[in-house]
């Protein structure tokens, strides 16, 4: 428990590594403080997403109809399928973890390689397919409409299907200028123009008459108010904007907070998954090389894997509170 330091003119007691809390070393102590504070930033972040989530939940976003993509299968609406898909490859990722912890303790480096490479890849793979859906959330596919007051305007037809701008805005002989901080009052800019203008939206949407705007208020069946053709003229009279995918100032999928609730949220964690692949990389060669064979434990490996497994049990909160709940 104590250990003696002798020098030439003193003699004294320091700590020598011993009476191991939980009978956890040093540094798994130290995994575990850093875990535990990070879980409570996770904590405040996902309570405020709860927070504001109840605020405005009449025009929250449906993630059914966000998260509608799935690669190679364009145009064709899978809601959550690729989430699905996604969680499950992270949470597999976790069970290699576990075996290559559980490798280590039996000192077998060969199956630890093994383990190590699939968490790696498993990882790999979840940080792409965010990156793919991250893509798809700002690119957009139907876009909408925002008036003056905020509002957001979505189409559907009269079976209530969406309907892109692309498939009914018309084209006008006009010419369109980005609005830059030097020509903008209050020094107002926008970063790119949108495919269509307020115009030729409202243009396409005189001419063809079986044309309906949703709303973004939810209703109590948890479907979205649509007008009447007559509101949906009234309304589309007071366009200001045409909006195409989502950023941090419009949303086409509603609610702009929601947009910037899981741009930070999700790349957040994003940031942490692609931490936790750069370390296991580094300790993956490590085992290559024989380092912990060397020193007879692998202790890294158990120390590294409590991190990777944080991270994949604060995706499972993320993945509740964003896209189940």
């Amino acid at each position: 428990m104590e250990a003696t330091v002798t020098t030439a003119n003193s003699e004294e007691k320091t700590w020598g590594g011993g009476n191991e809390p939980m009978g956890a070393s040093y540094g798994k102590l130290m995994m575990w403080f850093f875990i535990v504070s990070d879980a409570l930033t996770f904590s405040g972040f996902l309570a405020a997403y709860g927070f504001s989530r109840f605020k405005f939940i009449e025009t929250w976003p449906l993630a059914d109809e966000v998260f509608t993509h799935f690669p190679f299968m364009h145009g064709v609406s899978a809601p959550m399928y690729y989430v699905a898909l996604m969680t499950f490859i992270l949470i597999f990722s976790s069970v290699t973890m576990v075996l290559a912890v559980d490798a280590g303790h039996q000192m077998k480096k060969d199956k630890v390689v093994l383990y190590m490479f699939l968490t790696i890849i498993g990882g790999m793979i979840f940080v792409g397919s965010q990156a793919w859906e991250w893509k798809n959330f700002i690119k957009g596919e139907y876009g909408a409409v925002e008036t003056k007051g905020g509002s957001l305007l979505q189409f559907v037809d009269k079976e209530g299907h969406r309907v892109a701008l692309a498939d009914f805005a018309a084209t006008l002989p006009e010419e369109r200028e980005q609005l830059t901080r030097s020509k903008g009052k209050w020094f107002m800019d926008e970063s790119s123009l949108a495919s269509y203008s307020v115009a030729e939206v409202q243009a396409g949407f005189k001419a063809h008459p079986d044309l309906l705007i949703r709303t973004e208020t939810i209703t109590a069946e948890k479907q979205k108010t649509v007008l009447s053709r007559k509101d949906s003229e009234l309304r589309l009279s007071q366009a200001s904007l045409v909006i195409e995918g989502a950023n941090l100032t419009h949303n086409e999928y509603g609610s702009k907070l929601f947009a910037d609730f899981f741009f930070f949220i999700t790349g957040f964690h994003g940031f942490h998954v692609f931490s936790g692949i750069i370390i296991n990389i580094i300790i993956f060669f490590n085992v290559l090389v024989g380092t912990y064979e060397k020193r007879g434990s692998y202790e890294m490996v158990e120390k590294v894997g409590l991190y990777w497994h944080f991270v994949d049990l604060v995706w499972v909160f993320v993945f509740t509170f964003f896209y189940l709940v």
